[in-house]
């Protein structure tokens, strides 16, 4: 039996994989897939057993499967097709015999206001219907996702968003993947589902000065409408459904999509989650 973990060539897939590295899994029993095994070449020089695994042909998963294996299902980012190749995947691990399937959802996805998280609700009914014993972990918002806006209010001072007085629950990515590798090593998770965020739902006030505080400048938290930052992000050149995408994203928030928190993460890990400013201090 083996831990096959998916989408290692990103980074929360391999986060993952050195996770359970870390908690003296041995490499032997832990399978890296990734479309392109040239992207994951580190993974094999730490021993751990590769695999070619494409959500666009199931016949790479059921090849990469073995009966009773676990399966940490990180979710794919092709939204277009994402149902269905999730839906491929999981009818993959019931035909083969998975012992337990770990899919990473998004927060209160079955109400989410955010179309990000809702967009996973179509897997976890897949997945409760298929017959596999399974974990749904509900991931919140990633503080390194303010990485590639960094260079903009570093140069600006600016921090531009059209979430109003919406709060983030966020943690790093190593946190989330902390709470993978502890589902699939201890007992007591087999139908359940987190909800998985930081401690602190925090403020884009204090997001401004967190970046004070790292990028040492002065750093102001500017509130504008959404059509105010589409035509903000237009200006500045961003392609226009990259512009609407960004802007629905700031409505999720708006709406409250990623201030939900409960503790889940914390005591899933074992430790409080990473703060705000510690989370974004490796990324300035």
């Amino acid at each position: 039996m083996a831990f096959v973990v998916t989408a290692t060539s990103g980074h929360l897939g391999r986060l993952v994989v050195r996770d359970l590295l870390d908690r003296t899994v041995p490499a032997a029993e832990i399978v890296a897939g990734a479309r392109n095994l040239d992207s994951i070449t580190d993974l094999a020089q730490a021993g751990v057993r590769t695999a070619v695994i494409d959500y666009n042909d199931p016949s790479t998963l059921e090849q990469a499967l073995t009966t009773g294996d676990t399966l940490i299902l990180v979710s794919g980012n092709d939204l277009a097709n994402r149902d269905r190749q999730h839906a491929d995947a999981v009818a993959v691990a019931a035909k083969a015999g998975v012992g337990h399937l770990v899919y990473t959802s998004g927060l209160q996805a079955a109400q989410s206001p955010s179309p990000i998280a809702a967009s996973h609700a179509a897997t976890e009914n897949v997945v409760r219907d298929s017959g596999v014993p399974y974990t749904l972990l509900r991931n919140g918002w990633y503080t390194e996702n303010y990485a590639r806006g960094l260079d903009a209010v570093r140069a600006s001072g600016v921090l531009l968003a059209s979430v109003g007085d919406g709060r983030v629950a966020s943690a790093t990515r190593q946190d989330f993947a902390a709470a993978i590798g502890a589902v699939v090593t201890t007992g007591g998770h087999l139908g359940h589902t987190y909800e998985l965020s930081g401690d602190v739902a925090w403020s884009y006030h204090d997001l401004a000065s967190a970046l004070t505080e790292l990028l040492d400048r002065d750093v102001t938290y500017q509130p504008v409408t959404p059509e105010e930052h589409v035509a903000a992000l237009t200006t500045a050149g961003v392609p226009d459904q990259m512009a609407a995408m960004a802007v629905a994203v700031d409505a999720g928030i708006r709406a409250g999509a990623f201030a939900f928190t409960n503790g889940d993460l914390a005591r899933l890990i074992g430790r409080p989650t990473t703060p705000l400013v510690e989370g974004l201090r490796p990324l300035v």
